[in-house]
């Protein structure tokens, strides 16, 4: 029997006992965890599974081991010594601007310390977190989990005099972790976006960017091996629905849904979303693209009159990805971040990365909005003509 597929479900507890499909990530996670004081960020693409991973950090914390029972981590020499947990979601709050923000930070905190029987008093977001953190932690320490961390400033991008208002918000909120490094266990920071340590980042200076670690390169996603171990039954029931010869499938999923690659020499992912639509729906979509049309990306491309022909074959160094910020947003290094380009080749003789659309689903959506923005065609006239040339395409190479 098939187990059901957790569509949409982010939180580790209820996928557990819900029997859920669970691809287990313990082994890299065990491996942040064991760090005694770890300060972490991760930037991934959005449906990820940014959060799940948080929520699963949590459990973990918690000493919930009950949860872990037959995955990876249970079998290790870890001490689930419980710990107090601060779990954010910026993604949850909306902020007209800066000021709107340190209200809301504010009251975030205040909710936050009222669930936890905390009274963190009257104050600004600052003093707040810092109550937060120090009563929390109590005698001893405490983990602090912020998922959407940049939703604020993305939130912003359309105006970036507000945004640079709203960074400065941010990169002080941020900064609180640092100075209240003797009463934390863990950090886990994650977003979208990764902006330069000089810009929100500039008062955590204990983090480890992990982003681009090829250790962590399959932290989130799904790897094929993890599919064809999981989810071979509802492979075979694809293929019976397609009425397709299994390989043949598979090397068809293959193109619509993998090839997102995080690190140099990291391994490729599906991404997760739209692999687990396509298996319950059995039918192949633009499921990922449809939950974010990238309207900000294209503004930014027309205003920087960039050539998109070179999308899908660019070469960049390893300082394009870490060193921009605000005052000059690049627009293939924020094309990586958001999951529209990935990572095709790394040469590490001239240190240059390779870039390209991840896959079809990517590549034909991405191109049908670019062409519809900037040509009197309609997204449906232009997403005809772009399937039957990228199709026509595919098929001669996998004649």
């Amino acid at each position: 029997m098939l187990k059901p597929l957790p569509i949409g479900i982010q939180d580790f507890r209820k996928l557990i006992e819900g029997g859920y499909l669970y691809v287990d990530k313990t082994h890299w996670i065990y491996d942040l965890i064991r760090n005694p004081s770890g300060v972490y960020f991760l930037a991934r693409p959005r449906r990820f599974g940014k959060s799940l991973l948080l929520s699963t950090l949590e459990e973990i914390f918690r000493s919930n081991r009950a949860l872990f029972h037959g995955l990876w981590l249970d079998d290790q020499p870890y001490d689930w010594r419980p710990f107090p947990v601060i779990r954010m979601d910026l993604s949850l709050y909306r902020a007209e601007s800066a000021e709107h923000l340190k209200l809301v930070l504010a009251e975030m905190l205040g909710e936050l310390g009222e669930r936890a029987g905390i009274d963190v008093g009257p104050g600004n977001y600052l003093k707040r977190f810092r109550e937060l953190i120090w009563r929390t932690a109590g005698d001893g320490r405490v983990v602090i989990l912020v998922d959407e961390y940049d939703k604020p400033l993305l939130d912003q991008l359309d105006d970036l005099a507000e945004a640079r208002r709203v960074r400065e918000v941010l990169r002080g909120f941020y900064g609180i972790i640092k100075g209240m490094d003797a009463h934390i266990r863990f950090v886990m920071l994650t977003g979208v976006s990764k902006f330069s340590k000089v810009g929100v980042f500039s008062g955590l200076n204990n983090l480890e960017d992990i982003s681009f670690d090829t250790h962590f390169a399959t932290l989130l996603g799904m790897t094929e091996a993890e599919l064809l171990a999981g989810a071979a039954g509802y492979l075979e029931r694809l293929a019976d629905h397609e009425q397709s010869e299994f390989g043949a499938l598979l090397t068809r999923v293959r193109h619509w849904y993998n090839g997102f690659c995080f690190a140099a020499d990291g391994q490729s992912v599906y991404n997760p979303f739209s692999l687990l639509l396509l298996l319950n729906q059995r039918r192949f979509g633009n499921f990922w693209f449809d939950t974010g049309t990238p309207t900000f990306l294209i503004k930014l491309i027309e205003q920087r009159g960039y050539d998109v022909r070179e999308l899908d074959n660019l070469d960049l160094d390893d300082l394009a990805f870490s060193a921009y910020d605000l005052d000059e947003l690049p627009v293939v290094p924020l094309l990586y971040q958001t999951g529209y380009v990935t990572i095709k080749h790394y040469d590490p003789t001239s240190r240059l990365y390779r870039l390209g659309y991840p896959n079809y689903e990517v590549e034909h959506a991405f191109l049908t909005y670019l062409l519809a923005a900037f040509t009197p065609a309609d997204i449906g006239t232009a997403g005809v003509d772009l399937a039957q040339r990228t199709i026509a395409t595919w098929e001669i190479a996998n004649a």
